[in-house]
């Protein structure tokens, strides 16, 4: 008997066996039978593999002698029968409530064939087909569930109690886990799977609460079938049209963004043939060729896990053709709009041009009647101005011309500054200015003048205060008319001046300043002035001269300041040499030098002083004897009347070096010889008065005068002389505490003086802090010059742009918006505050 049953052998017609291997239905449903019959294989069948001979006892037992299905022949379906209706499937339902049970009846038969067509011999009977029975039918819930572990010591349980397992919960951390098994779910019909709607159970809804696909394409396949059936008891639909007026579609369209092009002209329409490709093209405009090369836009994605649906009834041309229809309608309509706004914008933007041309044109008409006037008033004054021989009008005089600027400004100001009129005073006021100062003599009559001159400055200056000489073309009215009628006669004045007789021509100028431009009022002093000055300073002898140089130079000072400098050094040398056959006893030198020490500088004053004053004082000191019984004190006076121009460190050095030695000698030689205590004292006493009070404090002389004291009380307790005087003793004592407590009450006091100086300058700082905090740069730069002891005063009459102009130490400077401007070579240069102060210092 042949196995090719149990090793998938079949024999051929020809007798040739073949072994086929394929997986049969028995060995699917047995495979995980564990009490399934293994067949032995026998000692002939591992000799001879497949040549062997088989017994037909030894063969594998068969299911009614039937072969196994053969899977590589042709697949024979079976008609299911014809589909029905949704409706007709509902009603069968309602009227054969039956036919479920005889459904369920005919699976399970269904299902009992395939077990049947296996060998009978390998069956185990009922215990392996109830269970598979049981599966198919689905465990009875609640009942019998796990019955297994009665068999077992139900370890598996204890160890689910022992992590946290409730019996009767789901398995997880949060108990998430399904309670019950999973559920079968019989088939209704005999139709394919989803042919009758969900398959879904009520416990796996409870479970897995989430919409399945099949569910959605169910919804679709019955949304797409009812297109195509009425429901009974439904009428026909009518269509449903949608209308849109030409305001929503324009809003609709400008909300999208649409092209609202201009219609396309004749050259727009023009036919194109496009012969760069491989082969050629027609376009139908310029427009089409240029958007040949544009890439069209894709259609969106279908939402991912959905395929896309053609609708029932479709046709893709006539939509197109519709739709194209009616986009170029609302083309036209947009377009129409369109050209509608723009007439609207050119009528609105034609009205508003037509104002402001209206407007522009009565300006023009108000302003050419206002220059008709101007020239009407300028024509009248130039008649004025020269008259005719039968004219009858009256001359032109300054009043007149001062009224007419005047009326120009105030009615025609708008003309007077566009047109220039101010130039006008070139021709008309320069003549009539010339003729008013032709006899004028300024050193006789300063202020003549000062009021016209002063009014033509309110109507003529444009507030351009150069300090420098400005280009001629570019003058102010005002500074152009000074400086073309009023400075020829200064000029010719200022040469015949003599710069000793100063006093008038100091006047002159100081009352003219404060309406002389900067530049105009420098151009005087250095250009007239100062040479003047300085061939005066050279040709100046001190020892034949009279009148001394102080009295002509000086009053110059408010007006010159920094100016002057250059003649100081030429005065100090003629000084010097004047001074070298000088004796301390003429006091004429002191007469002289006291007023130049406040002009020269601290510096230059004492190497002046030290050179040429202090050796002839201490020649005089070293010369003079120190005599009690006959003292001759005039030396000594001569040398004190000088204690004001010295300073007090070169007058000590003279007493400490020249005076107080031979002092000292002449006090010890005389308390050596049967001395008078009490002339002694009055002595003492006497030279000391002769000193002032600062020399008294310097610390060298007090320590001689304490010597001397020394000195005595020595004298007086060593008893040197033989006789003493009765008395000298406590006298000298007395003289001693009484000088010592002096000098403490005195030291004592000008501590208190220091201390009361320096709290009162804490609480003057604590006050200047609180309340003159600078509140502008002017405040700031004057603190600043202060704490460097630098001069910074204000220059009179000088200004710059408007500016009032400063002296901050040598240096001329003026303040425009919190910056400081220096006067340098050509133009004024902003600077900083430190650079300031390092300049001047």
């Amino acid at each position: 008997m042949s196995m090719s049953h149990l090793y998938g052998r079949d024999e051929e017609e020809d007798g040739v066996e073949l072994e086929r291997f394929e997986v049969t239905d028995w060995d699917l449903q047995n495979e995980f039978n564990p009490e399934r019959r293994r067949h032995r294989q026998t000692k002939e069948e591992a000799t001879y593999g497949m040549w062997a001979e088989h017994d037909s006892d030894d063969e594998r037992p068969s299911f009614g002698g039937k072969r196994s299905k053969d899977y590589t022949a042709p697949v024979n379906f079976i008609s299911a029968g014809l589909r029905k209706s949704a409706a007709e499937e509902r009603e069968q339902r309602q009227s054969q409530p039956d036919s479920d049970d005889s459904d369920d009846m005919d699976k399970g038969k269904r299902e009992e064939r395939p077990r049947e067509s296996g060998p009978r011999k390998l069956q185990t009977g009922a215990s392996f087909k109830g269970s598979q029975k049981g599966f198919v039918g689905g465990p009875r819930l609640g009942q019998d569930f796990a019955n297994w572990e009665r068999h077992t010591r139900g370890i598996g349980q204890k160890l689910l109690e022992k992590m946290g397992y409730v019996p009767g919960r789901g398995l997880g951390k949060n108990a998430q886990g399904i309670i019950n098994p999973i559920e079968a779910k019989v088939r209704k019909g005999k139709g394919a799977v989803g042919a009758y709607g969900a398959e879904r159970t009520k416990q796996s809804l409870q479970d897995f609460p989430v919409v399945d696909s099949e569910e959605e394409e169910e919804k679709d396949f019955q949304q797409e079938m009812s297109q195509w059936r009425r429901e009974p008891g439904q009428g026909r639909k009518k269509p449903k049209y949608s209308y849109r007026t030409v305001d929503e579609l324009k809003a609709k369209g400008y909300a999208m963004g649409k092209s609202m092009a201009a219609p396309p002209t004749e050259l727009a329409q023009v036919k194109v043939i496009d012969m760069t490709g491989r082969e050629h093209k027609v376009y139908s405009s310029y427009s089409q060729m240029s958007n040949k090369h544009s890439v069209p836009e894709e259609p969106p994605l279908p939402p991912a896990g959905k395929e896309q649906k053609s609708p029932g009834f479709a046709l893709p041309e006539l939509e197109h053709n519709l739709q194209l229809l009616i986009d170029l309608t609302e083309q036209e309509i947009l377009q129409g709009a369109r050209r509608l706004q723009h007439e609207r914008d050119v009528v609105v933007s034609l009205s508003h041009e037509s104002e402001t041309l209206a407007e522009t044109l009565s300006q023009e008409e108000g302003a050419l009647e206002r220059l008709g006037r101007v020239l009407e008033l300028v024509e009248q004054c130039e008649r004025r101005l020269s008259p005719g021989p039968g004219s009858t009008e009256e001359p032109l005089s300054l009043e007149d011309c001062a009224q007419l600027f005047e009326r120009l400004q105030g009615d025609f100001y708008e003309e007077y500054k566009a047109f220039g009129l101010a130039d006008l005073a070139v021709a008309m006021v320069h003549p009539l200015l010339k003729e008013h100062f032709r006899d004028w003599e300024p050193l006789k009559d300063g202020i003549y003048g000062i009021e016209v001159i002063g009014k033509w400055r309110a109507l003529l200056e444009s507030g351009q205060m150069a300090h420098s000489q400005p280009d001629m073309n570019a003058m102010d009215p005002y500074h152009r008319m000074l400086w073309e009628v009023w400075l020829p006669f200064v000029r010719a004045s200022v040469t015949r001046w003599q710069p000793r007789n100063c006093g008038p021509m100091v006047d002159f100028l100081e009352s003219w300043a404060p309406i002389l431009p900067i530049w105009i009022l420098e151009n005087i002093l250095e250009q007239l002035i100062f040479p003047k000055l300085q061939r005066e300073v050279e040709s100046w002898n001190p020892l034949t001269d009279t009148v001394p140089i102080h009295s002509w130079i000086h009053p110059w000072l408010p007006l010159m300041q920094a100016q002057l400098e250059p003649l100081y050094p030429p005065i100090r040398s003629k000084l010097a040499s004047a001074l070298q056959k000088w004796h301390p006893s003429d006091s004429s030198a002191k007469l002289i030098l006291q007023p130049w020490r406040d002009v020269f500088t601290p510096g230059s004053w004492e190497a002046f002083m030290v050179k040429n004053i202090v050796p002839k004082l201490g020649l005089c000191l070293s010369e003079f004897v120190v005599n009690p019984h006959q003292q001759h004190m005039d030396p000594f006076q001569w040398v004190l009347d000088w204690e004001g121009m010295l300073s007090p460190s070169s007058l000590v050095g003279m007493l400490d070096k020249h005076f107080f030695p031979k002092w000292l000698q002449v006090l010890c030689s005389w308390l050596s010889n049967n001395p008078n205590y009490e002339e002694i004292t009055k002595w003492y006493l006497g030279w000391k008065s002769m000193l002032s009070d600062a020399v008294l404090a310097h610390p060298s002389i007090k320590e001689k005068f304490n010597e001397a004291l020394d000195i005595m009380n020595r004298s007086v307790s060593s008893g040197i002389g033989g006789y003493l005087q009765p008395g000298a003793r406590e006298n000298v004592a007395y003289l001693t505490h009484t000088e010592r407590r002096k000098d403490f009450q005195y030291e004592a006091m000008q501590e208190r003086r220091e201390a009361e100086s320096v709290a009162q300058r804490g609480i003057g700082a604590a006050v200047a802090a609180a309340s003159t905090i600078p509140t502008n740069f002017k405040d700031l730069i004057q603190a600043k010059a202060e704490e460097h002891n630098i001069v910074f005063m204000p220059v009179v009459g000088k200004r710059h742009e408007g500016k009032q102009l400063y002296t901050f130490g040598r240096i001329v400077i003026y303040i425009d918006r919190g910056v400081v401007f220096v006067q340098g070579e050509k133009t004024w240069v902003p600077t900083s505050l430190q650079s300031l102060i390092d300049m001047a210092k």
